[in-house]
């Protein structure tokens, strides 16, 4: 058992069938360059209607030659969060952190303790997959009605920076179409995670967060 406390967090509200996103580039500069700096989460219902998908981005801005060296840092966990009933405090957590080239996903299960403190819980149901690395086609383990994948992706996030700052300096009025995607060519650290919806527990209606969390 590990305790961890929060290093980052990104928050977003999701209804079943729904995408919802949350963004968080280039303003964490206390975890700026590690695997605790989120940069984007999603979550949308999967290809398979019955299933719901989490989806951790971390450690922006990696260039193509940065990316072939990036590995997950194992001092950091992440935690998907779940509130099933609308009270704003986790019902659920899904737990993935690395060790030695794998991640171990955990869950989902009910929380050791709730809020910015957590414990690894190693005897909830673990999904292990193989860190996919740069390049290499994309690995994914499934166990339990939870499906994983872990390593870098190209960054999906658009955003087109020198023109927002221009707008908000009163230089433009908006934006253009085409924009100029500020992370074109540059990656993430990915970490995929699919459930069976019936795991989730609920009404149909969720509040999802992401943390990362250090020793």
């Amino acid at each position: 058992m590990k305790n961890l406390n929060v290093a980052g967090i990104a928050i977003i509200l999701f209804a079943f069938g729904i995408l919802f996103m949350s963004a968080d580039h280039i303003d964490a500069p206390a975890v700026s360059g590690s695997s605790a700096d989120i940069t984007d989460f999603y979550a949308f219902q999967g290809e398979n209607a019955s299933n719901l998908v989490f989806v951790a981005n971390l450690n922006g801005l990696l260039s193509p030659e940065m990316t072939t060296t990036q590995t997950f840092d194992e001092n950091v966990l992440v935690e998907f969060n779940i509130d099933n009933d609308g009270d704003y405090v986790e019902d659920l957590v899904i737990q993935a952190i690395p060790r030695n080239g794998k991640m171990y996903v955990f869950g989902p299960t009910a929380p050791a303790s709730t809020g910015k403190s957590s414990t690894v819980i190693e005897s909830a149901s673990q999904t292990v997959v193989d860190i996919t690395k740069y390049s290499e086609s994309p690995i994914s383990a499934t166990n339990a009605g939870v499906t994983a994948f872990a390593g870098p992706r190209d960054d999906p996030f658009f955003m087109d920076f020198a023109q927002y700052g221009a707008v908000v300096g009163g230089m433009a009025s908006g934006f253009n179409d085409p924009g100029s995607d500020t992370f074109a060519g540059t990656n993430v650290m990915s970490i995929v995670v699919e459930v069976d919806k019936s795991l989730l527990g609920g009404n149909g209606s969720l509040n999802t967060w992401v943390e990362t969390k250090t020793k």
